[in-house]
C-alpha cells in the first residue's frame, strides 16, 4: 500500500492561486463556479493515487489556457516547480505562450491535443484523464436533467464533442492507461450518443 499523500503549503498556495485566477469564472452554460471543476479534478487525481505535484497541476490545469494573460508557464515553474509547469502545459490545448485572445480553431486544437497524448508522461495522462472524466460526468448529468439542448453550449456541437470523447478514449487506451477513471470515462462516452 502506498503512503498517504502529504499536502503542504505549496498545495494551499495552488488552491489560492487557482481560486484567484478563476474568480468569477463559471462552468460553460451554467451558474456553477469554475472552481468546482478545478477542485473536482484535483480530487479525482488524488483518489487515483496522484502525488502533490499532480494535485497542484490539477488545480492549475486550465490556468494557462484560460488566463494566459495573467500567468505563464515560467511563473508556474518558479512558484511550483518544473514538473507542475510541464504537466499544466501538457494538459493545455492552446499553443505554448498563449496569452489570451482568440484561440486556434477547435478541431485544430483537439487534433493537436490527441497527438500530444501519444507522447505524454504518465502524470500528464492522469491529470488529463481526471479533467476529461469530470467534464464527461458533468455533461451526462446536464443531459439527464436538461436534455439535448445542452449540446448547444459547445463550439463543436454534439457530433464534435462525441467524436472528441471517443478519440480521447482511444488515445488513453493506446497508452495503456490503467485507472478506474478510464473505465468510467469510456462508459460515459458510450452513453452520451443516446442524448
Amino acid at each position: 500500500m502506498n503512503s498517504p499523500v502529504q499536502l503542504s503549503a505549496r498545495f494551499t498556495d495552488a488552491v489560492s492561486l487557482a481560486m484567484t485566477l478563476h474568480a468569477g469564472d463559471l462552468r460553460k452554460g451554467t451558474t456553477i463556479p469554475y472552481s468546482a471543476h478545478l477542485l473536482g479534478v484535483c480530487a479525482l487525481v488524488l483518489a487515483d493515487g496522484g502525488d502533490e505535484d499532480e494535485a497542484i497541476a490539477a488545480l492549475l490545469h486550465d490556468a494557462l489556457e484560460d488566463h494566459g494573460d495573467a500567468i505563464t508557464a515560467g511563473d508556474l515553474d518558479r512558484r511550483f516547480g518544473a514538473r507542475v509547469a510541464r504537466i499544466v502545459v501538457g494538459c493545455s490545448d492552446t499553443p505554448p505562450g498563449f496569452a489570451g485572445g482568440p484561440k486556434p480553431p477547435w478541431r485544430e486544437r483537439k487534433d493537436a491535443y490527441l497527438a500530444h497524448l501519444g507522447g505524454a508522461e504518465p502524470d500528464e495522462l492522469r491529470v488529463s484523464l481526471a479533467d476529461k472524466l469530470y467534464n464527461a460526468r458533468a455533461i451526462l448529468a446536464d443531459l439527464r436533467a436538461g436534455g439535448p439542448s445542452v449540446w448547444t453550449r459547445f463550439n463543436a456541437g454534439r457530433d464534435g464533442q462525441l467524436w472528441y470523447y471517443q478519440a480521447l478514449v482511444e488515445g488513453f487506451r493506446a497508452r495503456a492507461v490503467e485507472s478506474p477513471m478510464l473505465d468510467e470515462f469510456a462508459a460515459i462516452a458510450l452513453q452520451l450518443p443516446g442524448f
